[in-house]
């Protein structure tokens, strides 16, 4: 709302003319009936014809009510609401709550504060039904310090008590990221009700912390049993952050049980659960359980598609990735450009590098979506991946927007594969400049120096690296067994069995060398002898996660691994040999990417 547009009494005193009494009756009960949008504007023409002004607040509460109350997902009805507001010469705090709350429902909420200090300069006195909508603004705008000071203002007033406005404040602490304070107001909360759960699992899923999800979530299951609690039961909000927190860590034991639930509960028919399942059993690593979710959902959005696109495309699956495009193009349904995003990475690794240009031009000529960096992004990697180092180099230099670390680091992770040294050293320049102290990148140049047998390079940028006071971030690889989830770390001897997990350990190291392995030691960026390069290499921490998984589960039952790095080149090599020498599947999510094993060779090809 534009401040022209605050209500001015000076200038529309007539508006306080007595109405015509039995027209404005006869109005607000029309009004409070009406159950569409597109009659409330007969009705407000009705009262005008009849005699009731304009601006009279008493039809204008509820006319402002039921324009904001009535709009659909697809209605802007603020424009409306806004002209009639502006009429009233004195709105009172129920005009004043109203616009705010269609303001923070609507997909600009940022009017809201505007109408909320108008409110304040006109000496209304805020109430309970304010805040809540306000700080709800506050969260859409993801504004923490609008929210802060929203927060103090109903302090100030009193009104930072009451349940709504509670979790008002744990929501925006919540999708603002400052969880501390967020789980703090949770636990300060006299009554909890299922809004507050879930803004609070809703945080945590959000901001990538799987395991705080899994822990209230069991927090909260307990609550709901005892007797002498309030009783919450978890609804498809609920699940939703449940089932991210297992997609997030790889649990599909967890989240087949979570599934169950929603069956149980009739909760599996809601869109957005849907949408969630397919995202965990893609991230799982099980397409079959994936494409079954998106086969039987009543209700398909076009987050359905595009997540059962990307899921596919990330598995190694891209042809039918582009399949379930085109079924999509023949539904008639519009794609986002993150749907694009899976169609080029499908094309990447399948390597159609014409197909790949010919959806990238049809994006913008299509269905007007003007690439962005992570869509050139994949322009590079498709080209990289095809060998065409040369290309992409050229491609970066013509792109429209500045290349960022993430393109760099694709080009020389080509040039390490492709042994492109001189495009690999431009790339690298690039990246000391603009990320000097991302390890990552001196694994990949320590790569391509190996690959073309310049060994006194990889000893020197090892140096450079101890010098420089670069670390490798620590790698952690999760395995989940009968519904607990297991963390293991590189050397990790905290593990109950870790005594049975090492002797494994070398009867596999013993195995493959009689199937020929030879250690690949060039990934190993320390000053240290070759033999104990090949010990710190056997204690990875996904293999330490594959021996517990080879201990305890029954023979050809598939294995699934989620690690936070990158695969180095030696684990690869050896997850591919024990895949076929112990005859099981063994499915690692990766930093980047999928790796399904199985007998011996790699759904990526030995590209990733």
């Amino acid at each position: 709302m534009r401040p022209e547009q605050a209500p001015n009494i000076a200038s529309q005193s007539a508006a306080l003319s007595s109405p015509n009494p039995a027209a404005l009756r006869r109005g607000v009960a029309l009004l409070r009936t009406c159950n569409s949008l597109p009659r409330v504007k007969p009705i407000h023409a009705l009262c005008i014809r009849r005699g009731v002004p304009l601006g009279h607040p008493g039809l204008a509460k509820h006319l402002l009510f039921a324009i904001v109350s009535l709009a659909g997902d697809d209605d802007d009805p603020m424009p409306y609401a806004s002209s009639v507001f502006a009429g009233v010469p004195v709105p009172g705090v129920f005009a004043y709550n109203t616009m705010i709350r269609g303001y923070a429902e609507s997909p600009r909420p940022l009017p809201a504060l505007d109408v909320h200090r108008f409110m304040l300069a006109a000496a209304v006195p805020p109430d309970g039904h304010t805040y809540p909508f306000l700080l709800k603004a506050c969260a859409k705008l993801l504004s923490l310090r609008d929210g802060e000071r929203v927060h103090c203002r109903a302090v100030k007033d009193g009104n930072d008590t009451s349940l709504f406005v509670r979790n008002t404040l744990v929501h925006l602490y919540s999708v603002c990221g400052v969880l501390e304070i967020a789980h703090k107001m949770f636990d300060e909360m006299p009554q909890r009700s299922l809004v507050s759960w879930n803004s609070v699992l809703n945080g945590y899923a959000i901001n990538g912390k799987p395991n705080e999800v899994l822990t209230l979530f069991r927090e909260m299951m307990i609550m709901t049993n005892r007797k002498d609690a309030p009783q919450v039961e978890p609804d498809g909000f609920t699940m939703v952050s449940l089932l991210c927190a297992c997609a997030e860590m790889g649990a599909l034991g967890l989240g087949r049980r979570a599934h169950a639930y929603l069956f149980k509960r009739g909760l599996n028919l809601d869109t957005h659960v849907g949408n969630a399942l397919i995202d965990l059993y893609a991230k799982c690593g099980s397409v079959t359980e994936a494409y079954k979710v998106f086969d039987e959902m009543d209700e398909r959005t076009v987050v359905s598609w595009t997540s059962l696109i990307h899921g596919l495309a990330v598995n190694g699956f891209g042809e039918q990735s582009l399949d379930l495009f085109h079924e999509m193009e023949r539904e008639s349904l519009v794609p986002t450009g993150i749907t694009l995003i899976g169609v080029l990475y499908a094309c990447s690794h399948c390597g159609l590098v014409d197909e790949g240009f010919k959806y990238f031009n049809r994006m913008t000529k299509d269905y007007g979506i003007v690439p962005k960096i992570d869509h050139h992004g994949c322009m590079v990697d498709l080209l990289g991946r095809a060998g065409l180092v040369e290309r992409a180099h050229d491609y970066i230099g013509n792109m429209p927007v500045e290349p960022n670390a993430v393109i760099w680091r694709t080009l020389l992770g080509a040039c390490a594969v492709h042994k492109s040294l001189a495009i690999g050293e431009v790339a690298w320049a690039k990246l000391v400049n603009m990320d000097p102290g991302h390890c990552g990148d001196y694994v990949l140049l320590s790569n391509l120096y190996a690959a073309v047998g310049q060994w006194g390079s990889v000893h020197k940028l090892r140096r450079s690296m101890l010098d420089g006071g670069v670390k490798k971030k620590p790698g952690h690889s999760l395995v989940e067994l009968r519904n607990c989830v297991y963390e293991f770390v590189l050397g990790d001897r905290s593990h109950a069995e870790s005594n049975q997990i090492y002797d494994l350990l070398e009867v596999i190291a013993t195995r493959l060398r009689l199937e020929g392995y030879v250690p690949c030691t060039s990934n190993v960026l320390a000053d240290i002898e070759e033999e104990e390069k090949e010990t710190a290499l056997n204690y990875h921490s996904e293999r330490l996660a594959i021996a517990f998984s080879l201990l305890k589960t029954a023979p050809g039952t598939p294995i699934r691994i989620v690690k936070n790095l990158r695969v180095c080149a030696d684990c690869h090599l050896v997850t591919k040999l024990i895949s076929k020498v112990y005859e099981r599947e063994i499915i690692v999510r990766d930093r980047t990417r999928f790796h399904h094993f199985r007998d011996g060779f790699c759904s990526c090809k030995d590209y990733w």
